[in-house]
C-alpha cells in the first residue's frame, strides 16, 4: 500500500471508529450549528422532516416515501431524467477512454456502476441523517440568512436488522434538501439575528424534539415553503484495486434548483464548479475568466473563500475521482488552468498570479490564505464542489451521519462526519454568534484542508487541531524553499508530518515512529 493510500486508510479509521467529537471543555463541537443525535434524527425522520412530507406536503398518507414513488413525483421527474443522462454520459466516456475495461452493475466488472434501478425501487428510501445550519453562507443570499440543510442517506428498507451487530443497508448516495434559513413568506420579526439566537440557545441544552419544533425553537421556522434546491452526491462507479491500477471511486455531484412557479426541480449550474474543459477550449472564455478572477475585488473574495463565480464559467455537473493525493493530477478540477500543468492553453501564468499578489500588497489588501502560486492553485481547487470533496472536506459523504436504523447505532458509525466538518464548526458558530449579537459576521474561511486559527483555542487538545489526520506541510531547508501559503500547517506535539506526495511537501500528521 503506497503512502497516499495508507494515509487515507488511517484517516478512514479515524472518521469511522473514533469517539464523538468533543472540544477541550468536553462540549460537542457541533452544538448550536448541527443536529446529529441519532435518536433525535429518528424521531424527526418519522415526523415532520420525513423527505416525503417535505416534498409532497399535500400527501394524506404518513408512511415514508420509497424511491419508486419519490422519483415519480412531478417535481422530481427532472431530477431522475438528469441523473439518467449523466449515467449515459459517464458510461460513454469510460468506454471511449478505456475500451478494454468493462463497466456495469455488479462485482464482475472492472468499473462497478451504481445501480440506477434503485431510483425506481420500492425497497429503498432516503433517511434523515443530519441537519446542518449553514448561516455562514449568508453572503450568498443575505435576505435568506443563509441555509439550513437536511441531509438524507439512501437506505435499503427490505432487510430488517438481525442480531446485535447487524446494520441497515445504507447505500452510497446522499440527497441534501437545502432550505432557506429565512423563508420568503416569514414576517419581519424573523430576522437573521433571531434565527441565530434560536440555534445557539438550542445548543446550550440537551436536544429534544419538542423544544426544536416548539415556540422559539430553531426548527419551528422550517418547512416545505423554505425549499431552495436539492444537491445530490452518489458514488457513480467504483474500480477495485487490480494488477493495472490502484482502487478508484468516482462521485457524481449535481444541483437542482426549485422552481416554485412550476413546482419542479430544474438542473442548475453548480456554485463555483469551474467548467475546466469548456474554458480551456474557448479562447474568449479563458480571457474573460482571467480578467474577472484577477480583478482586485474578486481576488480578495477568492482569498477569503467568499467568491461567487458567474454562471457562464460553471458546469452543471461534476465527477469527483478519489483518492487524489497532493501531487499535481488531471483528476483535480483546476488541472491545466495554471501554466505548466498539462496544457499550453492555460488561463493563468505564474506572472499573472505574482502580479495579482503584488497589486494586493500595494493596495493594502490583507490576504489571509493565498501567498504564493501554490496557494492560488490550491484555492482554485477547493472553491469547487469536486475539489472540496477530494480533500475530504465539508459536505457530501463527509457527513454520512450515524446510522440510526442499525440494530445498535454505536456499533456501525460512531463519528457521523469527517474531522474537517467538526473542525469547521467553531467558525460556523462564530458566524451565528455575530448574527445574534448584531455584529457584522466574518464569512471568511481557510483552505478546506485546515480550519481557521479562530478556532484554535477550542480545538486545542483534540484530534482536529494539528492532530491525527491533519494536513501538514514540511518546510524546505532554506527559507526560499518554504511556501508562504502553507508554512503554518504544522503538527501537534508528539506528531510528525509524513509527506504523502512525490513532488509535493504536503502530508498528514501521525505519531512519530520510534
Amino acid at each position: 500500500m503506497n503512502r497516499v493510500l495508507r494515509c487515507l486508510f488511517v484517516l478512514s479509521l479515524l472518521i469511522c471508529g473514533a469517539v464523538p467529537a468533543r472540544a477541550g471543555n468536553d462540549r460537542a463541537l457541533e452544538r448550536g450549528a448541527a443536529i446529529i443525535d441519532p435518536a433525535i434524527l429518528r424521531e424527526l425522520d418519522q415526523g415532520r422532516l420525513d423527505l416525503g412530507r417535505m416534498l409532497w406536503p399535500e400527501r394524506s398518507v404518513s408512511l415514508p416515501l420509497p424511491n419508486s414513488e419519490l422519483f415519480g413525483l412531478p417535481s422530481m421527474l427532472p431530477v431522475r431524467e438528469a441523473l439518467e443522462r449523466e449515467f449515459d454520459r459517464y458510461v460513454g466516456r469510460r468506454k471511449a477512454s478505456l475500451p478494454n475495461e468493462s463497466i456495469g452493475v455488479g462485482d464482475g466488472y472492472a468499473f462497478q456502476l451504481f445501480d440506477r434501478g434503485l431510483f425506481e425501487s420500492p425497497d429503498v428510501r432516503f433517511v434523515l441523517s443530519g441537519i446542518v445550519n449553514r448561516m455562514d453562507r449568508a453572503y450568498v443570499a443575505p435576505a435568506s440568512c443563509g441555509e439550513i440543510r437536511l441531509i438524507y442517506r439512501l437506505t435499503r428498507t427490505d432487510m430488517p436488522p438481525i442480531g446485535e451487530n447487524a446494520v441497515s443497508q445504507r447505500l452510497p448516495m446522499t440527497l441534501n434538501l437545502v432550505l432557506k434559513a429565512r423563508g420568503d413568506a416569514d414576517d419581519a420579526s424573523v430576522t437573521c439575528r433571531e434565527i441565530a439566537r434560536r440555534w445557539l440557545a438550542a445548543g446550550n441544552s440537551p436536544p429534544m424534539v419538542g423544544k426544536l419544533f416548539g415556540k422559539d425553537g430553531p426548527l419551528e421556522l422550517i418547512g416545505p415553503a423554505n425549499i431552495d434546491r436539492i444537491e445530490t452526491n452518489l458514488q457513480i462507479a467504483h474500480a477495485p484495486k487490480s494488477a493495472v491500477r490502484d482502487f478508484r471511486t468516482d462521485y457524481l455531484l449535481k444541483v437542482f434548483n426549485y422552481d416554485r412557479a412550476a413546482k419542479r426541480f430544474a438542473e442548475a449550474p453548480m456554485e463555483n464548479q469551474i467548467d475546466r474543459d469548456r474554458i480551456l477550449a474557448d479562447e474568449g472564455l479563458r480571457r474573460d475568466f482571467k480578467a474577472w478572477l484577477l480583478d482586485p475585488a474578486h481576488f480578495a473574495e477568492f482569498d477569503r473563500g467568499t467568491l461567487l463565480i458567474p454562471e457562464k464559467f460553471l458546469a452543471n455537473s461534476a465527477v469527483a475521482p478519489t483518492p487524489v493525493g497532493f501531487d499535481v493530477s488531471d483528476l483535480q478540477p483546476e488541472f491545466g488552468l495554471v501554466q505548466g500543468k498539462g496544457t499550453d492553453k492555460a488561463v493563468f501564468s505564474e506572472n499573472d498570479v505574482v502580479g495579482a499578489l503584488k497589486k494586493a500588497a500595494a493596495d493594502g489588501t490583507r490576504l489571509q490564505n493565498i501567498q504564493s502560486l501554490a496557494g492560488f492553485e490550491r484555492r482554485l481547487n477547493d472553491v469547487t464542489c469536486a475539489g472540496c470533496h477530494q480533500t475530504r472536506g465539508i459536505g457530501g459523504f463527509h457527513f454520512p451521519g450515524v446510522d440510526w436504523m442499525a440494530a445498535k447505532p454505536s456499533n456501525s458509525t460512531v463519528v457521523p462526519a469527517s474531522p474537517h466538518f467538526f473542525a469547521d464548526q467553531i467558525r460556523r458558530r462564530d458566524v451565528l454568534a455575530s448574527f445574534r449579537d448584531g455584529k457584522p459576521p466574518d464569512f471568511s474561511r481557510g483552505f478546506s484542508n485546515r480550519p481557521q486559527l479562530r478556532g484554535s483555542a477550542e480545538l486545542a487538545g483534540t484530534e482536529y487541531s494539528d492532530g491525527w489526520g491533519a494536513h501538514c506541510y514540511l518546510p524546505g531547508a532554506k527559507p526560499t524553499e518554504t511556501d508562504r501559503s502553507f508554512r503554518g500547517w504544522g503538527c501537534a506535539e508528539g506528531l510528525a508530518c509524513q509527506v504523502a506526495g512525490q513532488t509535493s511537501r504536503m502530508g498528514m500528521c501521525f505519531i512519530k515512529s520510534r
